[in-house]
């Protein structure tokens, strides 16, 4: 069973950075692909990102590449999102989630999920 725990939410401009934070618990959490879904009053949770056990292959969606970075850290059992250039768009819960089988752009693939954090980006 793997627990996990999102931080570094907050109000920032349009053009502003924030880096988030996902703590995980678990001895599986080096071999998990990891990701991060986002989800907007009245719109369904989107995939935002997601990176494998290694950090060696990162998959985004499109409206963010070149803007955001997912990273690892396992000897600290943490994933991070760094959002840079945000836009008002970018405003959202975001949550950290592990893959267990499947599509890695899919939320139905994933079984673990945490609590989310708010990414507020004013104009």
């Amino acid at each position: 069973q793997v627990q996990l725990v999102e931080s570094g939410g907050g109000l920032v401009q349009a053009g502003g950075a924030l880096r988030l934070s996902c703590a995980a618990s678990g001895r599986t959490f080096s071999s998990s692909v990891m990701g991060w879904f986002r989800q907007a009053p009245g719109r369904e949770r989107e995939f935002v990102a997601a990176i494998s056990w290694s950090g060696g292959r990162t998959y985004y969606k499109d409206s963010v590449k070149g803007r955001f970075t997912i990273s690892r850290d396992n000897a600290k059992n943490t994933v991070y999102l760094q959002m840079n250039s945000l836009k008002p768009e970018d405003t959202a819960v975001y949550y950290c989630a592990a893959h267990y089988s499947g599509s890695y752009y899919s939320m139905q693939s994933y079984g673990y999920w945490g609590q989310g954090t708010q990414v507020t980006v004013s104009s």
